[in-house]
Parts: C-alpha cells; sequence; structure tokens
C-alpha cells in the first residue's frame, strides 16, 4: 500500500482556450474541474491503476467540500480545518501551453498541523511500502513540516518519496532520511544555486542532495525525460512524441508511475516517464488510465554521456 499526504489540497479547475491573450476577451472551449494537490493526484493514479493507496489531506469550508466529493472512491482520511480549502486554475492553450494561477491555500493551527502527523503517524504504523510527502506548505505548517515528516517515517522503517521546492526542499533534504527526492529541473537548480546545462552537471547536482543521507534523485526534465540518480548509477530516459494537452500533474503521474511495482530502478524509470508522457496528452489534471501507458516505446539509456547538453535530449533519429 502506498500512502499519500498532500498538506495543501486543492479544487483544479481547467479551461481550455485557443490562444491565451492578455486583456482580452476568451471563449472557453472546455472547463473542467478535477480533485488536486501533487498527493492527490499520486494517489489518484495509483487507485486507477489498481494499486492499492489512500490519501492523506486536509479539508475545509466550502471548498474542502467540493475536493471530497471530487475525490470519489478514492481512499482517504480527511481532518477537518477551520480555514477554506483552495481553489487553482490552469489555462491551457491548443499548442499545449499551460498557465498556472495557485491560491496560496488556508493557514494551519498548530493543532491542525499535530493532527495531520498524528493521523500520519497511526498510518505509518501499518507499515505502507512507500510514504510520498508532496505539494506547497499551507502557512502555519512551518518550513519543517517535511522534515517532521521524514522523522516519523523513518521511525517506522517506510521510505519516503518527497515532491516538493524551495524551503521546505532545502530542509528536507538537509536533514536526510529521504528515500526519492523528486525535483523538476527548475526546483533542482534552485536549490543547487546553479542551472545545470548537461546530463553530467544534472548528476552531479543531485547528487549533491545523495550527500546528506538521502536514498535517489528522479529529476524530471518535461519534454526530455527524465534522469534517475542514484549513489553508483545514472539512467535517463524519454517517451514517444506526443501531442502535449496540459503538464498539469504530469510530474505526479511520473512519480505515481515509478512507484508501481517493479522488479529494478530501470523498469521504474521506464514507467515513471511513460506515465508522465500519457498525462500530458491529456487535458486538464486528467489521470491516464493504464491502456493510456506504453512503457515498452520509453528510450532509457544506463549511464548516459555526461557532456551530452540537455538541449539535445529532445533530438531524434
Amino acid at each position: 500500500m502506498i500512502l499519500t499526504l498532500t498538506p495543501n489540497p486543492s479544487v483544479d479547475h481547467t479551461l481550455e482556450v485557443d490562444r491565451l491573450i492578455r486583456g482580452e476577451v476568451l471563449r472557453v472551449d472546455a472547463t473542467r474541474a478535477q480533485a488536486g494537490g501533487k498527493g492527490v493526484n499520486v494517489a489518484r493514479a495509483l487507485h486507477l491503476a489498481g494499486v492499492e493507496t489512500r490519501a492523506i489531506l486536509p479539508v475545509g469550508g466550502g471548498g474542502g467540500a467540493e475536493l471530497t466529493a471530487l475525490l470519489g472512491d478514492l481512499p482517504r482520511l480527511t481532518v477537518p480545518i477551520e480555514g477554506e480549502t483552495r481553489a487553482n486554475i490552469a489555462i491551457t492553450e491548443a499548442d499545449g501551453t499551460t498557465t498556472k494561477v495557485n491560491a496560496p491555500g488556508p493557514t494551519l493551527s498548530p493543532s491542525e498541523a499535530d493532527t495531520l502527523l498524528a493521523v500520519l503517524e497511526d498510518e505509518l504504523a501499518q507499515r505502507p511500502e512507500w510514504i510520498v510527502a508532496s505539494g506547497s506548505l499551507p502557512a502555519g505548517a512551518g518550513e519543517d513540516f517535511y522534515v517532521r515528516v521524514a522523522g516519523l517515517a523513518a521511525g517506522y522503517g517506510v521510505p519516503l518519496a518527497l515532491d516538493t521546492s524551495g524551503k521546505p526542499l532545502e530542509a528536507a533534504v538537509r536533514a536526510g532520511s529521504i528515500g526519492l527526492a523528486k525535483p523538476n529541473l527548475e526546483e533542482l537548480s534552485e536549490l543547487t544555486g546553479r542551472t545545470p546545462a548537461t546530463v553530467g552537471e544534472v548528476a552531479a547536482a543531485a547528487r549533491e542532495l545523495l550527500s546528506h543521507g538521502n536514498g535517489s534523485a528522479l529529476v524530471t526534465l518535461g519534454g526530455h525525460g527524465a534522469i534517475l540518480v542514484g549513489p553508483e548509477h545514472t539512467w535517463w530516459a524519454r517517451g514517444p512524441r506526443v501531442r502535449t494537452r496540459s503538464t498539469v500533474g504530469a510530474g505526479d503521474c511520473a512519480l505515481a508511475g515509478f512507484l508501481t511495482p517493479a522488479d529494478s530502478p530501470v523498469d521504474r524509470l521506464r514507467n515513471a516517464v511513460a506515465w508522465g508522457t500519457a498525462a500530458v496528452s491529456l487535458p486538464g489534471t486528467t489521470i491516464p488510465a493504464p491502456d493510456d501507458v506504453e512503457p515498452d516505446a520509453v528510450e532509457v539509456v544506463s549511464e548516459p554521456d555526461p557532456s551530452r547538453p540537455l538541449d539535445s535530449l529532445a533530438d531524434r533519429p
């Protein structure tokens, strides 16, 4: 069973337009509302694939009621809070360009944050296979919230997959005990203070994360695929060309794919890229069904040329 924790979930509203033009009146071709938040997306993807999962999340106000309804039959544990669950907006254009407008979310009281962690600890005592903690932190949670999560997970011997950014990511990385860190290239650059330009520079930056006692790093590169970095080995993978409809939630689907049962790190990476590729071909935060995912179409390279520029990774014969 894979447990997910989403401290700042949302209702995600997606508007599809032909082209976004500032200051103009635009006609919307399609709209949809879906349960959102990075950990929620991971849980939705796993559940759709038949992997046992349970989502932990705080909910409050009318937004929380809407979110709960949108979760459908997803197994979850909700923690009531006083604040209002946020709503996010994504505007996707016909060429796949996505503009996201994310609300900050509610403020958690210290007791609400503690309750969320207490619910998590109860579930960790059941020894799930993984705990996925992901997304931004609401005000009041504290920048060390994910450090506390990592400490609980380590205490129960449950590996933690962490997908966040900024100060919360930095604090958790430096504290160690992360089984899998999943930054994208922008988040990795912010964390290390430099922007990698080659495969080798990505691997070196990722190993800086591992040097603090963390296990491995899955660095997602958008249309250039993903790089998996372990203590001794590096792999790069990319999927087939697809028409991009929305990039929202693609990284979450990639993480879900990585965590599905597999025989080796190579197979996990292959699954991650296949799931992420399928996700960008679907509208909004639509989760790919098993029939949408094509792991056999993913190219994996073991120990890729470290001098290869990242800009060249999209090149195909």
